[in-house]
């Protein structure tokens, strides 16, 4: 009987082939956490923007002013454009809002685009006589609810 003191050659081509097929699915992965990186640099920096666009659009006491939107240009040099469609909704002083803003730059491959929306109570975008139908209609809304609820 003797005994074998080393690897096949299939042995060794068959340990080769896991370690090369395993390198390249670990390398594989590591390329994709560094896309995930960079993506997510980018995002973040064009989420600042995004957050400066919304703030101005928020500190707008002008409806008129607010839903003409507005641009500027970022400390990392790029453009940034905003507008938003103003909608009055069946409450007083409250807004839906479609916030949309696109940053462009040197550093971006194409335009980042991005569309929010949400609601607003801005008592300064409501006109006196809307705001007061409004509430009338909310009031009397609320006398219907309260006397179901007594009878």
């Amino acid at each position: 009987m003797t005994m074998r003191r080393g690897f096949t050659l299939l042995e060794v081509l068959v340990a080769l082939a896991i370690f090369a097929l395993a390198a390249v699915v670990l390398g594989s992965a590591y390329v994709n956490v560094l896309n995930a990186y960079e993506v997510a640099r980018r995002a973040a920096r064009s989420d600042v923007d995004v957050k400066f666009a919304r703030a101005a659009l928020l500190a707008e006491t002008d409806v008129d002013k607010a839903a003409q939107g507005g641009d500027f240009d970022s400390a990392d040099g790029r453009h940034v454009r905003w507008t938003a469609t103003i909608e009055p909704t069946t409450v007083a002083d409250l807004f839906l809002v479609t916030f949309e803003c696109e940053c462009t730059g040197p550093d971006l491959p194409e335009p980042q685009r991005t569309k929010q929306v949400f609601r607003v109570l801005r008592p300064t975008w409501s006109q006196a006589a809307d705001r007061a139908t409004l509430r009338a209609n909310a009031k009397d809304r609320i006398v219907k609810i309260q006397e179901k609820v007594n009878s």
